[in-house]
């Protein structure tokens, strides 16, 4: 029976069926399969699996960072970003980095913060003379600091799928999400230098404060999330109303740049955005009850434990596992499917569960980024009419760049640790 339920799984992942639909339909023939289980199962755990108060946060940020999107933010943070880095050698491939770390913490997806930030940068870094393909791939990776800097829709599911602290994962994923901004900046002052990048004429401090004070509502929000999170005055789920409220307050009363109909696209959008995750979501928790029952886990453990005696290799093994998974899964598919096979061996082996969660986002943050399904190379080849093949060879240096942090990440876990535990 788990013989067919797996190879049904990988046929049909194999003939791109959408992800939802590959969980849902081999588990449904695992429990029409099975000796005990009646298909009466199959609806009870999918509505257990949305039952949860903390995923009600994942429609609410997603409307927040369309909100944002839309409300004239994307232009202020480039600006604002461009009077910081833009004077330095590849100062504008800087600034995109730089107002995706900006916009990370707003949108907390992505595809989402590859799309605003790159529809402004990649021309004006075309119109500069940098190659087209490098403009691509700098935005692509960039974009990809939307699922580790907080608030993250990844972070949400992970914690929701190991029951970890979200505001845990919220606050270990700063530091990580920092390395590798500082770790991309240094990448493109070298690219820069190599093929002749300038960058802009340096700005007065006058300039810079008035960049500043234009962008510093859109700054604000993630210091109001984060911070009322872990002052206790709301919980994860309760920030992201108040992301939505301050999105809409910024965009549509103070900036007036959100007019009705750009208010119902965002619903919309956000509406169907959110719809195609909760599924995936009720498939997954379904899959995860199907394997959990069968000891899919204790298997893999056992398994795993004859020929891996600590956690150091384990993690290597679960990088290269998260790595390939991430260039065939959607990343919060992907964590929804490996969190119930991997969990329990991370625990047993002594791996700290907000540690492993900040492994698992940031190694399949490099999914977005990496042929044949990463979602912001397909984002940027719209943007530039650019083939995937060559937006990917130029994305190799900065990918080799993303693996080295992740490596140290993992085997430095104070990194993801350190602040959760200082905070609390």
């Amino acid at each position: 029976m788990l013989p067919v339920f797996f190879i049904s799984l990988m046929i049909f992942i194999f003939l791109s069926v959408p992800i939802a639909f590959s969980l849902g339909l081999s588990t449904v023939l695992g429990v029409w399969l099975h000796e005990t289980l009646s298909m009466e199962i199959i609806p009870q755990r999918i509505f257990v699996s949305l039952n949860s108060f903390p995923l009600m946060a994942i429609p609410f940020f997603i409307l927040a960072g369309n909100l944002m999107g839309a409300g004239g933010i994307s232009k202020r943070l480039v600006n604002f970003a461009s009077s910081l880095v833009g004077h330095f050698t590849g100062g504008l491939a800087m600034v995109a980095i730089v107002t995706s770390m900006f916009f990370a913490s707003i949108s907390g997806s992505g595809a989402a913060t590859t799309a605003a930030i790159g529809s402004i940068l990649i021309p004006a870094m075309v119109a500069k003379g940098y190659r087209i393909e490098y403009a691509a791939a700098n935005q692509a990776v960039s974009g990809a600091l939307g699922i580790i800097i907080p608030p993250s829709i990844a972070m949400i599911l992970y914690g929701v799928a190991a029951e970890v602290s979200i505001s845990d994962l919220f606050i270990a994923g700063i530091i990580p999400g920092l390395l590798i901004t500082f770790s991309l900046l240094v990448s493109a002052f070298i690219i820069a230098k190599h093929h002749g990048y300038k960058g802009e004429e340096r700005q007065s401090f006058p300039s810079v404060f008035k960049a500043f004070n234009e962008a510093i509502l859109a700054i604000l929000m993630p210091i109001i999330v984060l911070g009322g999170i872990y002052s206790g005055v709301f919980t994860p789920t309760e920030a992201a109303v108040v992301a939505v409220v301050y999105s809409f307050i910024v965009g549509f009363v103070i900036y007036r740049e959100i007019s009705f109909q750009q208010l119902v696209e965002c619903l919309k959008n956000s509406a169907i955005s959110s719809a195609v995750i909760m599924i995936v979501i009720g498939t997954a928790g379904l899959f995860g009850f199907f394997i959990g029952i069968n000891s899919v886990p204790d298997l893999i453990y056992s398994t795993i434990s004859e020929f891996i005696t600590d956690k150091y290799t384990f993690l290597i093994v679960v990088n290269i596992i998260l790595f390939i998974a991430g260039m065939f899964l959607d990343g919060g598919a992907a964590i929804l499917i490996l969190v119930p096979l991997l969990m329990g061996t991370a625990l047993n082996l002594g791996i700290d569960p907000v540690h492993f969660g900040i492994i698992m986002v940031c190694n399949l943050a490099i999914g977005l980024v990496t042929p044949p399904v990463g979602i912001d190379l397909f984002v940027v080849s719209q943007l530039t009419k650019l083939s995937i093949v060559k937006i990917g060879r130029a994305v190799i240096p900065l990918v080799l760049v993303f693996i080295l942090d992740v490596l140290i990440i993992t085997y430095v876990p104070v990194l993801s640790t350190w602040l959760p535990s200082f905070i609390k």
